[in-house]
């Protein structure tokens, strides 16, 4: 049983996972949808929900911890002051996972993660 795990490893070390979720993140929030496969469209979309919840209450703390994760300013400006003030009707649920089948090369099941508005 895998009771009390927090996170996938995605098969990388450390500061490769995160640099790659922050990488997805960056992505997802500028263009609103991202292809990528089944595990790490579910694990960017755990902390992309975050992200939202964070932003959401706008305050200078919440703010600098979003900062943190996502490095670039126009990122963070983005979220907090273009996607979060949608999302202040639903208390969870900012990410949509669609899966468009297997990739051909290795049978990695490849899905579209996007926000909904």
């Amino acid at each position: 049983m895998k009771h009390k795990i927090e996170h996938r490893k995605l098969g990388r070390n450390t500061s490769h996972r995160l640099a790659l979720l922050r990488n997805l993140l960056r992505s997802l929030i500028l263009h609103g949808r991202i292809q990528t496969t089944h595990e790490k469209a579910k694990e960017a979309g755990r902390l992309f929900d975050r992200m939202v919840g964070r932003a959401k209450k706008g305050d200078l703390a919440s703010v600098r911890l979003i900062a943190r994760v996502l490095v670039e300013r126009d990122v963070v400006r983005r979220l907090v002051a273009e996607i979060a003030p949608k999302m202040q009707t639903r208390s969870s649920g900012f990410t949509r996972i669609i899966k468009i089948g297997f990739r051909r090369g290795d049978g990695a099941g490849v899905s579209i993660l996007e926000i909904v508005e």
